[in-house]
């Protein structure tokens, strides 16, 4: 019996060891990971890890999924090792603060023009988004250009590859209490809005008497960039080898032939590669 009990401590000993290596080992590959919302809402983003941590032997942990300004201070705090959201002022502040490494493009997603359902200014029909502003300025419809950086971006430099400068109404703020109500006010005003593809196909953006009309236009996309621990950011050595990896992988032509397939996953296209570079 004495022996018997000796037998079992040692095999109880050897799997509290074997467990707490293998923690050991979890944690010394693990990289936690904050990405805007609307790449988990898409499920690119969960189809994609899965893929990474086979190519690379990490384990790759979502610590948040939220709009920019949930997932920024995540970064910022030391809570994730790497941020994936869009190029804006928020991820060129935290490169100037030090807080970030030179940033690197990772991939795209696109904004899509939303009208009436009656669509005046006759957007559906057109072959690209140039075409669909002009239609619009033409028409003097009601168009929300600016809601937020991103869209307000994409409306004017259309305008601007146009040559035409949009009347009062093609400048019409927005004037909804949240983002996601903005097309409640483009239909109240029975206008048009760019918006983001996503959280208007996910069912985030109410659109009542409201349809895409178009999409599917690159110079409709945003770029979505990958953000490292920079100098300042609270991320230890090992940690900052382990983002380093992802990143890397993720903007290989390895990583961007994954988000394709990932992508395919969820029934995109949602999320876009880096066009081929010749």
């Amino acid at each position: 019996m004495k022996s018997c009990r000796g037998y079992l401590a040692i095999l109880l000993a050897l799997c509290l060891a074997t467990s707490e290596a293998a923690q050991d080992t979890t944690a010394e590959t693990r990289v936690k990971v904050a990405v805007v919302g609307g790449l988990v809402l898409s499920g690119v983003w969960p189809a994609l890890a899965k893929r990474a941590g086979k190519a690379t032997g990490l384990v790759i942990e979502t610590v948040a999924a939220a709009p920019k300004e949930g997932v920024v201070p995540i970064f910022r705090d030391g809570e994730a090792d790497l941020l994936l959201i869009h190029g804006s002022d928020e991820t060129y502040g935290l490169l100037a603060t030090g807080v970030a490494a030179p940033l690197r493009a990772w991939a795209m997603n696109e904004h899509v023009i939303v009208g009436p359902n009656d669509d005046p200014a006759k957007v559906a029909e057109a072959p690209d988004a140039a075409e669909a502003m002009r239609r619009i300025v033409a028409a003097d419809a009601p168009l929300i250009g600016f809601r937020d950086p991103g869209s307000f971006g994409i409306v004017h430099g259309l305008f601007r590859s146009l040559g035409l400068r949009p009347g009062p109404r093609q400048q019409l703020y927005d004037d909804a209490e949240s983002p996601q109500q903005v097309l409640r006010s483009a239909a109240d005003k029975h206008g048009y809005a760019v918006v983001g593809h996503i959280p208007v196909a996910f069912g985030k953006m109410p659109s009542k008497g409201m349809a895409v009309l178009l999409k599917g236009d690159p110079a409709m996309r945003r770029v979505y960039v990958v953000v490292e621990p920079g100098p300042r950011h609270p991320a230890n050595t090992r940690q900052r080898e382990l983002a380093r990896q992802l990143a890397d992988y993720l903007v290989s032509p390895a990583g961007q032939a994954d988000l394709v397939a990932a992508d395919k996953e969820a029934g995109g296209p949602w999320v876009f590669p880096l066009p081929a570079r010749p």
